[in-house]
């Protein structure tokens, strides 16, 4: 093993970082130039104001830095983040409770905002627009509004399905970024960055290798690269080489596309009990023991990606790619042998 081509930790992160593998800051952001820039942006602007950020929606498949980018805009704002998730906001008073907390610039963090309550979803109206909240007292014929005044804050949506999200709800996001897959050699970076807070000895060529099997997905890659580190420890006294990275994807049921153990599956059963299509989502949920949310959310994107399944009104087919990469004869292919 060339040494020359092993990370070393110690060069690569300095004492500031502890041990959580999120960036805090804008420029240790890896990814996503286009809003990194648009992001630098406004947050100058809006501090130059001394206003609050405008409100912000983030969307994008699981696992891009959604999370991520609410933490470093309450860092680089220098103002509080309060989180909170959209299933767990269950009546108007819940939401109504932690609007009324707020201090003056905070940021509010809610994730999966497409599954709110729309009843609930009404209170954040006025809220959004007018920084006001109108609560109902008393009941019957004495019933009276009263109109409370908020503290100007910056309302920060994550949502995986942004389809869902309600017109009114949308429209009120003065900033609204769509996060997209990262490509193998920004992922290469921040493998690099995880390894060296993690302190783990790897080199540029496993690196790489690891990033072109993490689905362009920085969770995934953090995920993987922690995998292949117990695998090393047991096999090469802690250093990630290359042939151990390979050699974990392959006990651990990826392969060299990222593909995992469950897309395959998703991918053989189209094609070996439909034909390779068309298959409803509920059929194929039924068939292959995974909800419809987890299908249409987590595994459908990357497939979708590498061009391997086509959604049609139909239902979802299975590409021509996809066969050559499984190693089969499609349907049309083996008819012809008749």
């Amino acid at each position: 093993m060339d040494e020359s081509r092993v990370v070393n930790p110690e060069s690569q992160i300095g004492e500031q970082y502890d041990q959580s593998l999120r960036p805090a800051r804008l420029h240790e952001y890896v990814g996503q130039p286009e809003i990194k820039e648009n992001m630098q942006v406004f947050i100058e602007a809006a501090k130059r104001r001394r206003q609050a950020l405008d409100h912000v929606l983030l969307s994008g498949p699981p696992g891009l830095g959604k999370t991520t980018l609410a933490n470093i805009l309450s860092h680089e704002m220098g103002v509080s983040l309060h989180s909170t998730s959209g299933p767990v906001i269950e009546r108007q008073g819940d939401l109504a409770a932690i609007l009324t907390n707020l201090e003056p610039g905070s940021i509010l963090f809610i994730d999966e905002i497409h599954r709110m309550n729309r009843t609930v979803e009404e209170v954040l109206y006025s809220a959004m627009e007018d920084f006001t909240l109108d609560i109902l007292i008393g009941q019957g014929p004495a019933a009276r509004t009263v109109k409370l005044d908020l503290s100007r804050f910056t309302l920060v949506g994550a949502t995986t399905r942004s389809g869902l999200l309600s017109n009114p709800l949308r429209e009120r996001f003065g900033i609204q970024c769509r996060l997209n897959f990262y490509a193998a050699e920004e992922l290469k970076i921040i493998i690099i960055r995880s390894a060296a807070i993690l302190e783990i000895e790897i080199t540029e060529e496993a690196a790489l290798e690891l990033a072109k099997c993490s689905r362009g997905t920085p969770r995934i890659a953090n995920r993987l690269l922690r995998r292949c580190r117990d695998f090393a420890d047991l096999e090469t006294s802690g250093v990630v080489t290359d042939s151990l990275v390979q050699n974990s994807l392959s006990r651990l049921g990826v392969d060299v596309l990222g593909l995992d153990n469950v897309d395959r599956l998703i991918l053989e059963a189209i094609i070996q009990k439909f034909n390779g299509g068309p298959v409803g989502l509920s059929t194929l949920s039924a068939v292959v023991s995974e909800e419809q949310d987890t299908l249409e959310d987590v595994y459908e994107p990357y497939l979708l990606l590498l061009g391997f399944i086509q959604r049609t009104p139909r239902g979802r087919m299975v590409t021509k790619k996809a066969y050559e990469h499984l190693g089969l004869e499609s349907h049309s292919e083996q008819m012809k042998l008749f």
